[in-house]
């Protein structure tokens, strides 16, 4: 009867050693799952991330040369408005100038001073007569 009590004992602690190995086992296969699921789906995830990142690097570089794009039509209509006002101003500056002029050659005029065309048309009349006075000089 010993035996069999012994018996049973060792059968029960073999079984009882057997369920540990078995959990073991179990649970060594799921960590190894685990870890192969997860580097699987983490490959899968970094995937996605590079995809999601060159979609927004391609919105980013759209919008960039859009603002881009905006920004050199803006200087381009500034740079004509201020060509086409710069050429008024010159006009401008033009009339302000002549008036100027005019109206200084018209006060030189009144207290007697003579203009740069009436000193130009007295040179002119001078040349005249000395080429007549140096005719004259010769035939005498």
């Amino acid at each position: 009867m010993a035996k069999v009590i012994l018996k049973k004992k060792i059968d029960a602690s073999t079984s009882a050693l057997s369920d540990v190995k078995s959990y073991a086992r179990k649970i060594w296969l799921a960590g190894l799952g685990a870890y192969a699921k997860v580097g699987q789906e983490g490959a899968d995830y970094f995937q996605e991330l590079v995809k999601a990142g060159q979609a927004v690097e391609t919105k980013g570089k759209k919008a960039v040369a859009e603002k881009l794009e905006a920004a050199n039509s803006e200087i381009a209509e500034a740079k004509n408005e201020v060509s086409s006002f710069k050429g008024r101003v010159e006009v401008q500056l033009d009339k302000v100038e002549k008036a100027f002029d005019s109206r200084v050659a018209s006060a030189l005029n009144r207290i007697g001073i003579p203009s740069k065309h009436d000193v130009e048309t007295l040179s002119v009349k001078l040349d005249e007569l000395t080429a007549l006075l140096e005719r004259v000089a010769r035939k005498s």
